[in-house]
């Protein structure tokens, strides 16, 4: 059996609460010098794979060894995780890792800055206003992405410098590309400059990833084709087919048209921590990426903590700003400093991407804190729960009820219990709709209501701090009658949740509340509205079966309710029954009503065939 790799409680640590999302990871050595850079699709199980096992390749094992700390930085996609690693190797040069010798990078499609516009894919970057789109990782779907191109757009592909004064010397000569239409004769002013710039911009939009219009092309294609019985040809469009629908024509990573900046992205769920993520881009690659977390104490606003992190940054790390890309502009006078906001572009893609490693940090802090402390954890949310929905207690014992019938049919209704923010299973409970003639969603809820808090307090049993019903005012109007029936109004919170979870319903109030998205408040609330709808459904299900199965016995003569009822618990559906033999009914009810049921059954089958 091989021994696996010893490694520090720092290390393990981090690996136990990697995410298991796209990313680059960068191991230290004990002296905080990147040694490796690696890629990702799955953090987690990419970086555990280093630890669990020991490896053919000698370098490898060395690699581990030597390894003090990691850290990584998430993306958005595998290709953008491609584009990360091969910016950053260049940038460090670790020494485990396969230098790019020839200092060359991944290609680019440009669309140059000239009189008639060239498309073409290129690994060098000249500043004369082109504009370039990539990177692309995969070369071959950039190629694909060209040749489509092509052939939708009769654009130029020599490499003739055509000027005005070229063109007034008229020297140019139609060549084979015009006589078989793929150029409008561009040389001689056959086509004039803006019919030809709507081609470009048509193409500028598929390079922008709008390439809807280059997909119903292909289809049309493909289905002309197959209708021809040209199978092969059709067959080669459907491969580019494929190809254009996994293209993407940016990298959120890297972007020639950004160069050196700094980005500083907020994850604030209005709560007393805040993390701010600093991530500096050389060269229009991101080369680091730093999070700090800040508490609040005096109510700071967003605005101050983000002053406080960038002159954190500045001193620390000896950064000079000269454009810093933010949310929003930060409480900090700045000489020979630009602040952006942006709001689209590669430079908001940019921020998302710093802002998704700040709300990154936040979970791996709670991971830790509730594999450390699980009861600080639990306090914590119980307290921010409290907040939330105004509550005079801790919403220890919560409640979540939701309605199920399909047409009216079988209506019932559950109950899901969470104890201390987790869900409490041998407390869920169903209910079969008895008084409600219908499908009668507010009078069901208040039926249900009714009937729980009754028996609990007959019972003695506990209630709830907090009930939370599925449903907007009308469920939650209902459920506010049951409780002051039952005398329980202003004992038990009661709020309903509209089909859009962030919309929170408190009694008397026809504002909702609208709860961050990041919270932690709403990630319960939404755990709870699942499975109340998870196991209500599956109740249903079940009743829907059993009324099929005894309604399919109860036209049978000598097959009596107690017959039935023993099929019924035994085989649990009417298709089960049908597929049994009769040898299998006769264990259950005995060879002389097993007979009598196999033959009604089979009878009804011929019937119907």
């Amino acid at each position: 059996m091989a021994l696996r790799h010893e490694k520090s409680e720092l290390l393990k640590e981090k690996i136990a609460i990697l995410p298991s999302t796209p990313g680059v990871y960068m191991y230290y050595d004990k002296d905080g010098t990147v040694i490796y850079v690696g890629k990702a699709k799955n953090l987690k199980r990419r970086v555990s794979s280093y630890f669990n096992r020991t490896h053919d390749v000698l370098r490898t094992n060395l690699l581990v060894r030597n390894i003090a700390d990691m850290k990584y930085i998430v993306v958005p996609t595998e290709q953008d995780a491609l584009n990360l690693e091969n910016s950053m190797i260049k940038e460090y040069k670790p020494r485990y890792n396969v230098l790019l010798k020839d200092d060359k990078s991944y290609p680019w499609i440009v669309v140059t800055n000239e009189m008639y516009p060239r498309v073409f894919l290129t690994r060098h970057h000249i500043k004369d206003g082109s504009k370039y789109y990539g990177p692309y990782t995969n070369t071959a779907v950039a190629r694909t992405v060209l040749d489509l191109i092509a052939k939708l757009f009769p654009i130029r592909n020599c490499r003739i410098p055509i000027t005005p004064e070229y063109l007034s010397r008229q020297k140019g000569r139609l060549c084979l590309q015009y006589h078989i239409k793929r150029c409008k004769g561009c040389c001689t002013g056959a086509i004039d400059t803006t019919t030809y710039n709507g081609y470009i911009d048509r193409i500028r939009q598929i390079l922008r990833g709008e390439t809807q219009e280059l997909l119903n092309y292909l289809r049309a294609e493909m289905e002309k084709l197959a209708a021809e019985l040209r199978f092969e040809e059709a067959q080669e469009l459907k491969q580019s087919y494929a190809l254009l629908e996994n293209y993407r024509s940016k990298s959120v990573i890297v972007s020639q048209t950004i160069g050196d900046v700094d980005v500083f992205g907020f994850d604030d769920d209005g709560g007393k921590d805040v993390y701010v993520n600093y991530m500096h881009v050389r060269r229009g690659a991101v080369v680091r990426s730093v999070t700090l977390r800040y508490k609040r104490s005096l109510e700071e606003s967003r605005a101050q903590i983000l002053g406080y992190a960038m002159e954190e940054i500045r001193q620390s790390l000896a950064v000079v700003y000269d454009e810093i890309i933010v949310a929003e502009a930060p409480e900090v006078e700045m000489t020979d400093v630009s602040f952006t906001i942006p709001r689209r572009g590669d430079k908001a893609k940019l921020l998302e991407v710093s802002e998704r490693n700040a709300r990154q940090n936040r979970v791996d802090d709670l991971k830790f804190m509730e594999r450390h402390n699980p009861a600080e954890r639990t306090e914590r949310l119980l307290e921010r729960m409290k907040s939330d929905f105004r509550l005079n207690e801790l919403p220890r014992h919560i409640e979540c009820f939701d309605n199920s019938n399909i047409q009216g049919t079988n209506p019932v209704a559950s109950c899901v219990v969470f104890r201390d923010g987790k869900p409490s299973k041998r407390d869920y409970r169903h209910f079969n709709i008895k008084t409600v003639e219908g499908p009668d969603d507010f009078a069901s809820m208040k039926e249900v209501l009714t009937r729980r808090y009754t028996r609990l307090m007959q019972e003695g049993e506990e209630l709830p701090q907090l009930i939370v019903v599925d449903g907007g005012k009308g469920q939650l109007s209902s459920a506010v009658e049951a409780l002051d029936d039952m005398g329980l109004r202003g004992t038990i919170a009661v709020v309903g949740i509209a089909k859009r979870l962030e919309e929170i319903y408190f009694p008397g109030d026809s504002v909702p509340l609208y709860i961050d998205k990041n919270s932690e408040t709403l990630r319960v609330v939404q755990h709870l509205r699942d499975e109340a709808h998870r196991f209500g459904i599956t109740h249903h299900r079940n009743r829907r079966s059993k009324s099929a199965l005894v309604g399919e016995l109860d036209g049978i003569k000598g097959i009596g309710p107690k017959t039935s009822e023993a099929l019924l618990v035994h085989f649990k559906s009417t298709r089960r029954l049908r597929e049994a033999n009769e040898s299998d009914i006769a264990a259950v009810v005995g060879q002389a009503k097993a007979r009598i049921v196999y033959s009604a059954l089979h009878s009804v089958e011929q019937e119907n065939k």
